[in-house]
């Protein structure tokens, strides 16, 4: 169903960009204004970031493979720095041709069209940036969430010319419209910043934020008495999964089945507070020699008959009850 949803909102990025990038190139040119033509650039590549972000949507959710065995899931992250990429593009293209009119501004007709197209564009970008960040949130897609950062920045260009257009209006200053130009691509300079610097650190295994690894760390404390300690815990993020190992250092005398329960009760807590999370738990036995006594919890009967209880401490004399228990 999540893939369902995601392809439709992507579809709908497509077509609205499509409409959008044909109307303000058409109001732009008979207009002359670079502002606006610049705009209708920016609306093309949302066209191209849209198009890369259902292609990726769509490959991501595919099961692993032989040549993916992790699955592939940073598509998603690959996709997003593309579109960061062309955001950066598009922000150097305005830029060069806005520098120009600085010094040869050249007049604006048709502030009338200009204005309306604007509004539209206003109105359409944000419905649509809407409609994607309500499902990347959703469904934790990195691809999604890029696209809809996209059509937020093509939403603060719009309103930027509008306002532009409206004050060329009132003055007859036609240098407003490559200041208002620059202004909007060093706003979208900002946007590709954040982008890129989210969507790498995913691909290069950074950490899952505070917040997901107190989650974490809360459910492994819900079993502390059932485990000596966890190490080694890392976490990372791969386009919408997240994935979470560590050690689980159990009593060496507990029974496999027992540990294998211990540990499905754990990533079943995990996956309940971090739905499509993926787990590996490394189980490995106690060793007292390291010091893992000092730190067990661990409570077991390890003589049915008489009903004594001990711990790691007493693992050397009763090889930790091997589970007999009450």
């Amino acid at each position: 169903m999540d893939l369902q949803e995601k392809v439709k909102v992507a579809r709908l990025s497509i077509i609205s960009n499509t409409f959008l990038a044909i109307l303000k190139l058409s109001a732009g040119l008979s207009m002359h204004s670079i502002s606006v033509i610049s705009d209708a650039i920016h609306s093309g590549l949302d066209l191209v970031a849209a198009i890369i972000a259902y292609i990726s949507v769509r490959e991501s959710k595919k099961p692993a493979d032989d040549r993916h065995r992790y699955g592939h899931g940073k598509f998603e992250n690959l996709a997003a720095i593309i579109e960061a990429v062309l955001i950066i593009t598009i922000a150097v293209v305005i830029i060069n041709k806005a520098i120009p009119k600085l010094y040869n501004a050249t007049e604006v007709k048709s502030l009338g069209l200009g204005m309306a197209v604007m509004g539209v564009s206003v109105l359409v970008n944000l419905y649509v940036s809407s409609r994607l960040m309500h499902v990347a949130k959703k469904t934790d897609s990195p691809a999604l969430a890029a696209n809809a950062w996209h059509l937020r920045t093509d939403v603060m260009t719009s309103v930027g010319i509008l306002v532009g257009i409206v004050a060329i209006k009132f003055t007859g200053l036609y240098i407003i419209d490559p200041i208002i130009a620059i202004l909007v691509a060093l706003l979208i300079l900002k946007a590709a910043y954040g982008l890129i610097r989210e969507s790498l650190g995913s691909i290069l295994d950074v950490r899952l934020p505070d917040k997901d690894e107190k989650i974490i760390k809360e459910v492994l404390q819900e079993y502390a008495g059932k485990y000596v300690d966890y190490r080694n815990l890392r976490t990372r993020k791969a386009g919408p999964e997240r994935h979470v190992d560590f050690n689980l250092i159990v009593p060496r005398g507990k029974q496999i089945v027992s540990i294998h329960t211990l540990c499905d009760k754990i990533e079943q807590g995990l996956r309940s507070r971090m739905p499509g999370l993926q787990v590996i738990i490394h189980a490995e036995p106690c060793v007292p020699g390291d010091g893992d006594c000092d730190t067990c919890q661990v409570r077991l009967v390890y003589h049915q008959n008489d009903h004594k209880t001990g711990c790691c401490n007493s693992c050397s004399d009763c090889g930790l009850g091997n589970d007999k228990t009450k």
